[in-house]
């Protein structure tokens, strides 16, 4: 099913833009602090957008595979 690879790409994005951050942060800590954090929440909010997508689409193909049997 595409939507699960969809979701899949997209947390593997998420985790990716909130490794890409977090790493930026320590590195250097005081440069844009405000900044991290805010790409650090949407990242997490992508994540979980993508997560419920995933759980979405394993409930309704579980939902055809009952009406079918």
């Amino acid at each position: 099913m595409q939507a699960h690879a969809i979701a899949a790409a997209g947390l593997t994005a998420a985790a990716a833009r909130f490794d890409a951050s977090a790493r930026r942060t320590a590195t250097d800590p005081l440069s844009d602090l405000a900044g991290e954090t805010v790409e650090r929440i949407g990242a997490e909010v992508a994540f979980e957008a993508n997560a419920a997508v995933l759980r979405t689409a394993d409930e309704m193909a579980g939902t055809l595979l009952d009406i079918l049997a």
